[in-house]
This record gives C-alpha cells, structure tokens and sequence, in this order.
C-alpha cells in the first residue's frame, strides 16, 4: 500500500537547475526518513540528501552548495532542488524512505525500504 513516485528529472546543459518531486501514497512524510539517491551507468547507488522528521539534513560533499532538499507536508511531497548541474550529476535519481524516525547513517541505500521507480537526470556540455 506504501508508494512512492518520483518525477521532474529531464535533459539540462552545465549550469543549469531541476527540481525533482516524490508523491508519497499511503503514508505521511512527517513520520518517515527521506532520503534522494542517484545511481549511473556502472556505478554504485549513491546518497545525495537526506531529511529527518525534524528537519534535520544532510548532503553529500559533491551536492552541498548546489542541492537542497525539502518536503512541503500539506502536499505530502518531497523535493530536491538542484542547481548549478554538472555532468557528473547525470543519473537516475531515487526517493527513498524509511520507517525510522531518526537514522544514524542517512547517505547509506541499505538503511532504507522504500523506493520509488527512479527519474533520469542528465547533464550535458
């Protein structure tokens, strides 16, 4: 019953911004973990940020400054904005949440259990 769906991801060239939705169904964002994760071509699944129920967060080193992660709870939707893109920010990017109110390890896939289909992101010279 617990979905997740995320969209917003698109083609952009160096520089430029996206901002990436997840729709939750079947539960509230405010009791949960969320998290954004991207994986590439050949590449392990990475975290990119992270968000608690208080509004604690945490970004990985190669997103800070450029990323921001946020939920607005009356639409029960969580976003990622992205700004100043590069290349190596191409990737299919994930929702991910879990049952926990609080994780130790944010940035980490298995601390999560669930996920949502994926939306590519590509950046381009």
């Amino acid at each position: 019953q617990v979905q997740v769906a995320e969209s917003g991801g698109g083609s952009v060239q160096v520089g430029g911004s996206l901002r990436l939705s997840c729709v939750a169904s079947g539960w509230t964002y405010t009791n949960f973990c969320m998290a954004w994760f991207r994986q590439a071509p050949g590449k392990e699944r990475e975290g990119v940020a992270a968000i608690e129920p208080d509004g604690t967060t945490t970004y990985a080193d190669s997103v800070k400054g450029r990323f921001t992660i946020s939920q607005d709870n009356a639409k029960n939707t969580l976003y990622l904005q992205m700004d100043a893109l590069k290349p190596d920010d191409t990737a299919m990017y994930y929702c991910a949440a879990d049952t926990r109110t609080r994780i130790g390890t944010p940035l980490l896939r298995y601390e999560y259990n669930y996920w949502g289909q994926g939306t590519q992101v590509t950046v381009s010279s």
